[in-house]
């Protein structure tokens, strides 16, 4: 089935075939991903395909089998081309994109665990990247934002000592300390790719930089 990234009950109800009254209840219960444009509630497909392998367990098994993809806990909404030069300013942005992700139910705890993980040591990994990652009890699913800044942040405190222009913001659950790691690891590998890394500091919108990021994987 060939479907829009912005869903209506009618088309969801097909594509998981059911009532448009179950997809209606669901959204009113906020029992899946959803959002409303005026008056109509609307669906990202991306956030439907994820809710549903979370319900089968088809995620969870490609988790347990090591197989965790950027694509996976990355969507291009969450994606942002920043006017940012220094630290404070880039993780507040970043931390505001993130807390539109579903799985995120408090901006305050996110703000909050974020600095806290900052005060015991830079997440400026090199090479121009930072990676601010949390781990939170109220999230129940991987989740991340990209930012590319236009400028230099030179006060990030890098291992490098060099600015940092991409950030990659992840937070996860409690217990997912597994998935968490090499999601960590999976994100920082993908970047340490000068080509990759080249390209996405010279893309001019975030559509360029998610394909960079995640257009390409499995």
């Amino acid at each position: 089935m060939d479907l829009p990234d912005i869903m209506t009950i009618e088309e969801v109800a097909g594509y998981l075939r059911v009532s448009e009254r179950t997809v209606y209840d669901w959204a009113q219960k906020g029992e899946i991903p959803c959002g409303k444009l005026g008056t109509s509630w609307r669906f990202k497909r991306d956030e439907i395909q994820r809710w549903v392998d979370e319900k089968l367990g088809t995620r969870d098994r490609r988790q347990a089998e090591n197989v965790l993809t950027i694509r996976e806990v990355l969507s291009e909404e969450r994606v942002v081309m920043l006017d940012t030069s220094t630290k404070r300013e880039a993780l507040d942005a970043m931390i505001k994109v993130l807390a539109t992700a579903p799985t995120i139910r408090s901006e305050e705890e996110l703000a909050r665990e974020v600095y806290r993980r900052e005060t015991l040591m830079s997440t400026g990994i090199g090479g121009g990247i930072a990676v601010p990652h949390v781990r939170l009890d109220t999230v129940h699913d991987i989740t991340m934002a990209a930012g590319v800044s236009r400028v230099d942040i030179t006060d990030y405190d890098a291992i490098d000592g060099q600015p940092v222009r991409i950030l990659l913001m992840v937070a996860a659950g409690r217990h997912q300390h597994a998935q968490y790691l090499r999601t960590l690891a999976s994100v920082s590998s993908r970047l340490r790719d000068d080509t990759v890394r080249e390209r996405v500091l010279a893309a001019q919108a975030p559509r360029e930089v998610y394909d960079l990021l995640a257009g390409n994987e499995l």
